[in-house]
């Protein structure tokens, strides 16, 4: 599961990697919770160029009657996600990158539960599989939204919980985001648990 993370520096990453500005009205933040807009890499849907767009976190689908079904669906099942009809439309052509520096979960630990920050040991930085949708009301509102995509747990999560976003690494990001690939078949491939020696777990204060 994904339910907070914090984001400050990692979008520019992304920037040097795809070869495009990054915007300097992203202010960083330590505790990101759904409903809140998250900075994530879409491919424009006219020019197919990659973009940074502002997504209400809370993935609300196309057809949906109530602009209030997305607060619900912040996560989604990596392994179902191309059947539910929610995401299935999204994971063949929607797909997009969230980056962030980490991620919170919390351990019951006596009376109360302890907050925890889970970032990357490694070279590259952490970067989730996205979905997103537009949704637009016939008097005219636009919303843009996304979900993070979730996958069982390494061993260095499984005390926390069974559940932990898809962090993809670099060499993963133009093939999640390339919309010519639409077979679940070879994005499943992207779709495991990172190595439980690339995280690192530390006590957080939020």
């Amino acid at each position: 599961m994904c339910g907070r993370f914090a984001c400050s520096e990692i979008p520019k990453a992304l920037a040097e990697f795809f070869g495009i500005p990054c915007p300097s009205d992203l202010p960083p933040r330590e505790n990101i919770a759904p409903s809140m807009n998250v900075s994530a890499l879409i491919r424009d849907e006219a020019s197919n160029a990659p973009v940074f767009a502002w997504l209400k976190w809370g993935l609300l689908p196309f057809w949906a009657k109530d602009k209030n079904m997305g607060a619900r669906m912040f996560n989604a099942r990596a392994e179902t996600a191309h059947v539910k009809p929610s995401f299935r439309a999204a994971m063949r052509h929607r797909r997009c990158l969230i980056p962030a520096d980490g991620f919170y979960e919390w351990r019951k630990e006596g009376e109360g539960k302890k907050p925890y920050l889970i970032t990357i040991n490694r070279e590259f930085p952490m970067v989730f599989a996205g979905l997103w949708e537009l949704w637009e009301e016939p008097a005219g509102e636009i919303i843009l939204s996304c979900t993070i995509l979730t996958t069982a747990t390494n061993e260095a999560i499984r005390p926390f919980h069974d559940r932990m976003p898809v962090i993809l690494p670099p060499k993963a990001w133009e093939i999640w985001m390339d919309r010519n690939i639409q077979s679940h078949r070879d994005l499943a491939r992207l779709l495991r648990p990172c190595p439980a020696d690339a995280i690192r777990v530390e006590e957080a204060s939020i």
